[in-house]
């Protein structure tokens, strides 16, 4: 039995936390290096992108780019066995920093997603929504040479899409009050809605235990859950490849890829569910 098995063995009720780590195998980059650094220049800043439309333009382009490999990322065997940990009934909650939503299509029920989901598209002004494949139909119909353009995967449907003037960008307002059309996400330099961070919250306060599953901790809006639970005295455990901002916080650190960590848990991969359309 590994550490982390007994960990788990040992601990009926977890809090579990996860972070881009738990995605990278389904294709999707992470922001960090093995030391907690940013990898590429910092995601957009809510600020910013609600106050300058060049900045808007050039995130949704590269967005629309993005989107196309984003959309379609499945589920990898670290999101099968965290929901296998779920349906064995140990898990209290899963709070997920991911805002990719693998974790409800490998089959969590329990899930938080701390920092929203990219696959739903929402307006500033009168919380007009639509599901983000939609949007991205509006995106092309409007910016057809876009749509034949290719970039290198990003974080978060990103794409490193350089050397292109994104002026003539057009992004499609809300339909109903013109507003700015915004992904529901967390972004930088915005809150963490209140009632995710209460239920949160509750949840440690609830479990036996915390673990951490791919997540360097280096945002404040994971840690301070690690920060909390650590000082009431739960028990810490964290999946990881590199340096996390709690390493004097963990009861047990495992340096390995997610999913070869819980191997002990894959059983086989579940039927996803189908992209909302």
């Amino acid at each position: 039995m590994t550490p982390l098995q007994q960990f788990v063995e040992d601990h009926p009720r977890l809090f579990v936390l996860t972070g881009a780590g738990c995605s990278t195998d389904s294709g999707i980059p992470d922001y960090r290096d093995r030391d907690g650094h940013w990898k590429r220049p910092p995601p957009v800043n809510y600020s910013a992108f609600m106050h300058e439309p060049a900045t808007r333009r050039r995130y949704w382009a590269r967005s629309m780019v993005g989107w196309r490999r984003f959309g379609s990322a499945l589920p990898n065997a670290a999101h099968h066995a965290l929901a296998e940990l779920e349906r064995r009934g140990r898990v209290e909650l899963l709070v997920t920093q991911n805002v990719d939503r693998l974790h409800q299509r490998a089959g969590s029920e329990r899930v938080i997603d701390l920092h929203g989901r990219l696959d739903e598209v929402r307006c500033m002004g009168c919380d007009w929504r639509l599901a983000r494949h939609a949007f991205q139909r509006l995106l092309v119909e409007r910016n057809p040479a876009w749509a034949q353009l290719d970039a290198t995967d990003a974080p978060d449907g990103d794409a490193d899409l350089e050397g292109h003037d994104f002026a003539s960008f057009d992004v499609p307002p809300c339909p109903h009050c013109g507003g700015i059309v915004k992904p529901d996400v967390v972004f930088f330099g915005e809150a963490v809605p209140r009632e995710r961070v209460d239920a949160a919250a509750r949840a440690w306060q609830a479990a036996d235990a915390v673990l951490v599953v791919g997540s360097s901790l280096m945002v404040y809006s994971g840690y301070r859950f690690v920060d909390a639970a650590a000082r009431a005295g739960k028990p810490v455990a964290a999946v990881t490849l590199g340096r996390t901002r709690a390493d004097a916080l963990l009861t047990l650190k495992v340096d390995a890829r997610c999913h070869e960590a819980l191997a002990f848990l894959q059983t086989g991969k579940r039927p996803e569910t189908a992209l909302r359309e």
